[in-house]
């Protein structure tokens, strides 16, 4: 997450224009408030967390030191009226503690705590003039929501990212490519195949073609429950492909019911070297590359 997206700039150009109205010549007064009783809020603040078991995960200790870090942060935000340095923390403090398991919801609690938390001490601090009380939760209350969305957007964002990591990084394990001997390299493939594994698994293939300076490719789809025809046009590109970086295809382990299949769908089998099964896929290859494999006599007939 390098850059912003466009819902949390949203939120930036939303708290920017809440601190722009009427009302917002008392946040000045409310930031030197909350900057006073800095020390007493935020232990408060610490302390509802923790009786409301949120941020489990963390130590009391971390608990408290986020707390003082997104306090300061969420103090500055309400004086400047950008959320720039708020959205940088908010993706710190998420690559931080979403590996510890923490969750989405305790992230917007966390968050709506202290929005409570603060409106309480300003009802404390105003209550004894009610219409300047409602001038004041008129400019913290909106200024003070879109803040909490910045940083609930950013924590969304971020998770979002380690999911489609892990989901990358599952999908290169499941389709590993390996080199068998030189010039000859294995795709086994497990699971079922849609658009875009195939898509990825073919560009893991070429890849491996061309590092490995592959002769030979064997795709073993014993694995496989069934091929749709997008899957299996893509598989004959695969081929294609894979050719025309110098390497011959062998597809194994195809299923009657995925052959049955193929036919059905009229994709064009003209292209593709298909052996029963992963022993005589890889027999063939090396009848390809030219080896030679000579059966030993057992030791006990010599």
């Amino acid at each position: 997450m390098g850059t912003s997206s466009e819902p949390a700039a949203r939120a930036g150009a939303d708290v920017a224009s809440t601190t722009s109205g009427g009302d917002s010549t008392l946040l000045p007064e409310l930031v030197a408030h909350l900057r006073e009783r800095r020390t007493q809020l935020r232990e408060e603040w610490a302390r509802r967390i923790t009786e409301a078991g949120l941020l489990t995960a963390m130590t009391s200790d971390e608990v408290f030191n986020e707390a003082t870090s997104v306090y300061d942060n969420y103090v500055e935000a309400l004086e400047t009226g950008s959320v720039e340095a708020l959205e940088e923390y908010a993706r710190s403090l998420s690559e931080r503690i979403i590996p510890r398991g923490v969750e989405t919801y305790e992230v917007l609690g966390i968050v709506l705590l202290l929005r409570d938390v603060l409106a309480r001490s300003l009802f404390e601090k105003y209550q004894h003039d009610f219409e300047l009380l409602l001038r004041v939760l008129d400019a913290y209350e909106p200024a003070a929501n879109r803040i909490a969305l910045t940083v609930a957007v950013g924590f969304v964002e971020e998770r979002e990212r380690v999911i489609r990591q892990q989901q990358e990084a599952i999908r290169d394990l499941s389709t590993p490519v390996l080199q068998v001997r030189e010039r000859l390299v294995i795709l086994p493939i497990i699971g079922a195949l849609d658009s875009q594994r195939a898509r990825q698994l073919t560009e893991q293939l070429l890849r491996s073609i061309r590092t490995n300076r592959a002769k030979v490719v064997v795709i073993d789809i014993t694995g496989v429950p069934e091929i749709d025809s997008t899957v299996a046009n893509h598989l004959v590109q695969t081929v294609d492909a894979s050719r025309l970086m110098g390497a011959n295809v062998i597809i194994t382990g195809l299923s009657a019911e995925i052959a049955l299949t193929l036919v059905t769908l009229g994709v064009d089998l003209s292209k593709v070297n298909a052996v029963g099964d992963l022993q005589g896929g890889i027999e063939e290859a090396e009848r390809l590359l030219g080896y030679e494999v000579i059966r030993s006599q057992p030791a006990d007939q010599r």
